[in-house]
């Protein structure tokens, strides 16, 4: 393990967060924060999370002896991913998924109560739609399981993290395949930003300390 005078914050994320995270860090200069991302296809098997975070804990802390942050709501898993937390010491952003760090708590909790029967797509998940929608669930093979997937389902709203209107297109065009309503809010990088500008401030806070201990002379 490597002792390092820069404070560093490595940052453990879903991949489908990845462009957000690392847009944030140029944006923001965030040079010490380390991004590693874990499979976006975890997206689709939540069951994989806990135990795939733990090891990248462990390989981190061989690393180097920054501070860990997981970059992942409970995200499906039930409530392992914070046992997997609690009992390495580590933390998460707070909050269920992507879609309340993107629209904020507040706000999801209100659209949620609204319309419980709403499908969300993030600008990832409109990127990689077929992929992880689609393909995922089988309905490229089997498009008479549409109704049973969403039958439930009145709208889709788009939490648009870009100004893109090749996504907008995409995300509409989406909703229609899917029989459902459609919907945009643009969110930026919402909560997810502001949690990380306040882990970043304290960062340097400590760093701006460190620097003012006067350091003992030896002769």
């Amino acid at each position: 393990m490597t002792n390092n005078s820069k404070q560093v914050v490595n940052i453990i994320a879903c991949g489908a967060l990845a462009n957000e995270l690392v847009a944030l860090k140029q944006l923001n200069q965030w040079d010490h924060f380390n991004i590693d991302c874990l499979p976006a296809k975890y997206h689709s098997t939540p069951n994989l999370i806990p135990d795939a975070v733990r090891q990248k804990i462990e390989q981190l802390r061989q690393q180097n002896d920054g501070n860990i942050l997981i970059a992942y709501g409970d995200c499906g898993t039930g409530g392992l991913l914070d046992v997997v937390l609690e009992e390495t010491g580590t933390k998460r952003l707070p909050g269920a998924h992507c879609y309340q760090f993107f629209a904020g708590h507040d706000v999801f909790n209100e659209l949620h109560e609204a319309e419980i029967g709403t499908f969300y797509l993030t600008d990832f998940l409109t990127q990689h739609f077929e992929t992880y929608v689609w393909k995922e669930l089988g309905l490229d093979r089997k498009p008479e399981l549409l109704e049973m997937y969403f039958g439930n389902y009145k709208k889709l709203l788009f939490l648009a993290q870009t100004e893109n209107p090749e996504l907008d297109r995409k995300a509409k065009e989406y909703a229609s395949r899917l029989g459902l309503t459609y919907e945009r809010l643009f969110t930026g990088y919402g909560e997810m930003e502001d949690e990380l500008k306040q882990i970043s401030q304290q960062v340097i806070n400590i760093e701006n300390l460190s620097n003012k201990i006067p350091v003992e002379e030896t002769t």
